[in-house]
């Protein structure tokens, strides 16, 4: 066998490997036309507020042998009043018109008095706060000019994770940083955000980089630069952003109105577990389980029920109960909305008119679950919680089924194997029949909200 007989295998394998590796990095992206031809569209903002009194927070505690000294230059001087110290908070933003308009985030502004916009060219301006939104964290500003830089305009309904993005923003005071990275996921939904289905990425952002904007590798703004999850406080390749269709659904409303409409359909809902989709007989543990519905709301009046999973809402699948209220939220009060929903095995469509959200949201009684052999003792619900709702209390909770589901004192169980609960006797002759070693949904009220929770009950001795 020849020498070139010998080598070509081991040659064809490097040449091999070779090849995906060249094209992987011809395939890297490069951003600097991106940034070069919009960088200039995306601003700083400095947002004053006026916060405490005397010259500061004295940096010493009282048994510091630098206070006495000290506490001088930070105590209000003889015959005036408290002075105000100016406390600045440091984001992002972009241009969306050429007339001056800006994108921001809500918590830039918070308490500020003045707003400051740091231009591209180096030029500042002052900034009138138009409108904003708190449950997005979207904010609308205005700058006095013409002709400015603008950014263009995506669709996030179209982003695809795995796909490259760049932020640019003012990372600790650092303007026009530019960072990269992908999409990590989807739809994602964070404590205390109803109203926002985020987009994740690994995209460095850290405070300051709020309000900026997020870019597709076609220039296109796909998303507005939120939030973080951190232990530290700076990045650790987790950041969240506004997708830009929800950011423009607010801001025109902003501009229009100075206000926000969310369409409200006046139910609670809560996840779909395995466990809970045994119990109601789904296939699959996916869906909005409604575990409370309003009296009087929209669902109410179109025949919505406890235990009714919603599994589609005008069309788009809900995949977890997060992915309900921000579709919501979107339909303008008035307008007719169709949920697919499953009760008892059978798939329906249920036609209603989503009405606004109220500003007060209604009052939210407590709920909870099963007696006798759950391990737990139920009493009649007190006068002033009957008027409101309708269960039995539970009064006291030993070792058995009921502990091992999560069921607390204090608890109110309104519901058992989707049967409602009226009094106690009627609880305990409902436990007795329940079924042994089968996940049975309970619904229950606890601290304003109302969820099922799953108990397995153990064969009768």
């Amino acid at each position: 066998m020849s020498a070139v007989q010998r080598w070509a295998p081991a040659l064809l394998f490097w040449l091999t490997l070779m090849g995906p590796v060249g094209s992987a990095a011809q395939a890297q992206p490069d951003f600097t036309q991106l940034v070069e031809r919009y960088g200039s569209a995306v601003v700083s903002i400095n947002a004053e507020a006026a916060v405490g009194g005397g010259y500061g927070q004295m940096p010493f505690p009282e048994d510091s042998p630098f206070f006495d000294y000290f506490r001088r230059f930070f105590e209000t001087p003889p015959g005036q009043g408290p002075q105000m110290r100016p406390e600045v908070s440091m984001g992002s933003g972009f241009i969306i018109s050429q007339d001056g308009f800006i994108i921001t985030n809500a918590h830039v502004l918070e308490g500020a008095r003045t707003v400051t916009i740091g231009l591209h060219d180096q030029r500042e301006l002052k900034a009138k706060v138009i409108g904003v939104d708190q449950p997005t964290d979207i904010a609308l500003l205005k700058v006095d000019a013409r002709n400015l830089p603008v950014v263009r305009l995506g669709d996030s309904n179209r982003l695809r994770v795995g796909q490259w993005v760049l932020a640019i923003g003012s990372p600790f005071g650092l303007e026009q940083t530019a960072t990269q990275g992908i999409i990590s996921a989807l739809g994602r939904a964070l404590p205390g955000d109803s109203y926002v289905p985020f987009i994740q990425t690994d995209a460095a952002v850290n405070p300051g980089n709020s309000g900026g904007p997020l870019f597709d590798l076609d220039g296109r703004v796909i998303g507005v630069n939120s939030q973080i999850y951190s232990n530290s406080g700076g990045y650790m390749g987790v950041s969240f952003a506004i997708p830009v269709n929800v950011a423009m659904d607010v801001v025109e409303q902003l501009k229009t109105t100075g206000k926000v409409e969310r369409g409200w359909l006046g139910v609670l809902v809560q996840d779909v577990t395995p466990d809970l989709a045994k119990s109601f007989g789904l296939r699959q543990a996916q869906g909005a389980l409604v575990s409370r519905v309003l009296e009087k709301g929209p669902a109410g009046n179109a025949g919505i029920e406890v235990g009714d999973v919603i599994i589609a809402y005008n069309g788009k699948p809900i995949r977890r109960s997060s992915d309900l209220p921000p579709l919501v939220a979107r339909t303008r009060p008035g307008q007719t909305a169709t949920l697919t929903v499953v009760r008892q095995g059978k798939s329906r469509d249920v036609k209603l008119t989503v009405e606004q959200l109220p500003e007060a949201p209604e009052a939210q009684a407590p709920t909870a679950p099963p007696p006798g052999r759950l391990g737990i003792t139920v009493g009649p619900l007190p006068p002033a919680l009957a008027s409101e709702t309708q269960g039995v209390l539970v009064l006291g909770v030993g070792d058995g089924p009921a502990v091992r589901a999560g069921i607390r004192e204090g608890d109110i169980i309104q519901r058992v194997d989707n049967t409602a609960v009226k009094s106690p006797e009627e609880f305990e002759r409902l436990v007795e029949k329940l079924p042994a070693e089968q996940p049975i949904p309970v619904l229950i009220a606890r601290d304003g909200d109302s969820y099922f929770v799953t108990l397995t009950l153990p064969p009768i001795p």
